[in-house]
């Protein structure tokens, strides 16, 4: 369980972020949706321990953000909008070399299986040389190599085909609902978030809350 209450942060006396409260329960795949500028990228990396709050708490799995950094870390996928990999190196280079950064070790076969999970099946070509979309899932897997139970992704099929948007969808379908993942993600995509996810925020002046499963549109507290 993820819960957040009372969440603020400021730069430089502008208030980004202000009374944020809410939840994600295991197996929930909430999408984030709003304005350039609302703080969606600012909400997903407080989550992920990038930057602290400048009030508020959170806290996953009776975990607090202030006391257990450290565990909390441990148990968190965060895949920012930038692709973070090695153009340079193969695809099993890339899994092989951040497994050895992983809290998580992993077998080669796993690395490798992880990969085919996600149609990644170019295991010996280089990076430089796949499209945008693939990158993109060896960006996804390299993030749960150490198998989080919370994933946070920022625009994770921005500029992709819609056939690496459809096979991201099923995984992280696959994820939380097998697997029972927390994933939050954020995009600008309507029709991808209301196709995959239980459950809607959107973020700034005019935010609203939808839940997926019932269709119903309700009045929350907004996430500002």
């Amino acid at each position: 369980m993820l819960n957040v209450t009372g969440l603020q942060k400021t730069y430089k006396e502008k208030l980004v972020l202000e009374d944020v409260s809410f939840q994600m329960k295991p197996g929930e795949i909430v999408g984030l949706v709003g304005e350039n500028g609302a703080g969606k990228s600012t909400l997903l990396q407080l989550l992920a321990t990038v930057m602290q709050p400048t009030q508020g708490d959170i806290q996953l799995n009776d975990l607090s953000y202030v006391n257990d950094v450290k565990k909390i870390r441990r148990i968190i996928g965060y895949v920012p909008q930038d692709i973070s990999v090695w153009e340079e190196f193969t695809i099993e280079e890339n899994m092989l070399f951040f497994e050895k950064l992983s809290w998580k070790k992993r077998t080669k076969e796993e690395c490798r299986q992880l990969c085919l999970e996600m149609q990644l099946t170019h295991w010996k070509e280089s990076v430089q040389s796949l499209s945008g979309g693939m990158k993109r899932k060896l960006n996804m897997a390299i993030s749960l190599l150490h198998d989080p139970v919370l994933l946070l992704l920022d625009e994770p099929t921005v500029g992709i085909d819609l056939k690496s948007k459809m096979e991201i969808g099923t995984y992280l379908h696959k994820l939380a609902k097998q697997q029972g993942k927390m994933i939050m993600y954020t995009s600008h995509d309507m029709d991808e978030i209301t196709t995959i996810c239980d459950r809607v925020y959107s973020i700034g002046k005019d935010s609203f809350y939808i839940d997926l499963l019932t269709k119903n549109e309700i009045s929350v507290e907004q996430l500002k």
